[in-house]
């Protein structure tokens, strides 16, 4: 299945192709023979600039995996993957590694501070470990977006998991990377810090022009999405524009119903 590209309804292109990233006939595969298990199977996929994107399907549907092998975390057993109009499929490790460090931000589950840097420390680490200086200005940018100025000071034990969530959602946003990769980042959260921090999600898209790609379970996540990919079996077998929770839920019912019937 290829994806068309839509105009991104949030955000900008910076004046450059409006897609950030993309997979063509992309193949993952573990194991040989009769144990050979495949997790994507001939993906095509466009991720739109400026957007937010969600991924959904059923556990083993090989969400995960696509977004792992889209961020260059993960090798595919054959394919492309491309981000801007860089091929990372045929990248020598050192060069993946200043690729992810420099161009792709990440969140996850975890919220991965350590403990006896500042909150400002936790942010500007993954610069400072490059040797890079953060620039004032679009850092002070992110912390105002994210509700950060008042705890900057802070350490990770003297905030709450919302808090310490978008800490986590500022350090990958302050390198200003190309495109941000969540895994369930609001999963070890309550509904209200969830929240919280899906709205900063949003607002990095809507205000900063950020381009996010998220994988998720949840339909109230995805709702706060331009876009939903829903895999199955290592395959995109729909999506949905300006979803809305009940819609997605909806949605993933109708999988469940066709999953018991075939």
């Amino acid at each position: 299945m290829t994806t068309a590209v839509t105009i991104p309804r949030h955000g900008g292109t910076g004046g450059r192709t409006a897609v950030a990233a993309r997979a063509r006939q992309v193949v993952k595969a573990y194991g040989s023979g009769e144990a050979r298990v495949v997790a994507l199977d001939s993906v095509d996929v466009d991720i739109a600039r400026g957007q937010f994107t969600a991924i959904m399907g059923p556990s083993g549907s090989g969400k995960s995996t696509l977004m792992h092998c889209l961020a260059g975390l993960d090798t595919v057993t054959s394919g492309e993957i491309y981000l801007d109009e860089t091929e990372i499929t045929r990248l020598k490790d050192k060069k993946l590694t200043q690729l992810r460090r420099d161009r792709i931000g990440f969140i996850f589950q975890a919220f991965n501070l350590l403990p006896t840097l500042s909150a400002l420390e936790n942010i500007t680490l993954p610069m400072d470990i490059a040797g890079r200086k953060a620039d004032a200005e679009w850092l002070r940018r992110v912390v105002d977006t994210v509700g950060l100025s008042e705890r900057l000071r802070h350490r990770p034990n003297q905030l709450s998991g919302g808090q310490q969530q978008r800490v986590a959602v500022a350090r990958a946003l302050a390198a200003r990377p190309e495109i941000i990769f969540g895994d369930e980042p609001t999963g070890n959260l309550d509904s209200r810090a969830g929240a919280e921090v899906l709205g900063f999600l949003r607002t990095s898209v809507d205000e900063l022009g950020q381009t996010i790609v998220m994988v998720t379970h949840d339909p109230v996540a995805a709702s706060y999405a331009d876009r939903v990919l829903y895999l199955a079996d290592g395959r995109i077998v729909d999506e949905m524009e300006r979803p809305t929770a009940d819609a997605v839920l909806d949605r993933m019912k109708d999988f469940d119903a066709r999953g018991r019937t075939s």
